[in-house]
């Protein structure tokens, strides 16, 4: 029977794929909301576009019950340029062969694995499409300050974005 990595191997495979930051967290402390949900259906142009978002994507409710399904969630900071959808399935590949089977990865903003996205069941890249946090109604903003991040709403082109994942593990 092979062993589970301890954390510190686990942040270390997220660090290796260049994220600036991680943070362990409680799943509990991932704030879920139904507004988030709302906002991709109206805010968002890329609405019910990809079978990563919305209407396709988890609810809210569902993604609750999810997080309660784990202990652990590492949430990663990407700085202003986040990694594409298959950079975070390594991750999510890397951290199952160390003995996490429960691994699940949730992506930031729309998928673009596809381009358009041709909505057609199954996904074309399910090796590699993940939903994003906020797609599956995670509030970021709040998730990212309870970890001890800071994230500010951008308002202009001369802000710098912050992208962050989330990695669920067991």
């Amino acid at each position: 029977m092979a062993r589970k990595a301890g954390p510190s191997r686990v942040e270390k495979i997220i660090r290796s794929h260049g994220a600036k930051d991680v943070a362990r967290v409680a799943p509990a402390d991932v704030v879920t909301a139904e507004w988030v949900r709302m906002k991709c259906q109206y805010g968002c142009g890329g609405y019910g576009m990809c079978l990563t978002c919305p209407p396709h994507s988890p609810t809210p409710e569902q993604t609750r019950r999810l997080l309660d399904d784990y202990k652990v969630a590492y949430l990663m900071w990407w700085g202003s340029e986040g990694p594409g959808r298959t950079e975070l399935a390594k991750i999510e590949r890397e951290v199952f062969l160390a003995g996490y089977y429960k691994a699940l990865l949730l992506a930031m903003g729309p998928c673009g694995l596809c381009h358009p996205c041709p909505l057609e069941y199954p996904c074309r890249h399910p090796e590699a499409a993940r939903p994003s946090m906020e797609a599956c109604g995670i509030d970021v903003y709040e998730t990212a300050h309870r970890a001890g991040f800071p994230l500010e709403v951008v308002t202009s082109y001369q802000d710098t974005t912050n992208y962050y994942s989330l990695l669920l593990v067991e």
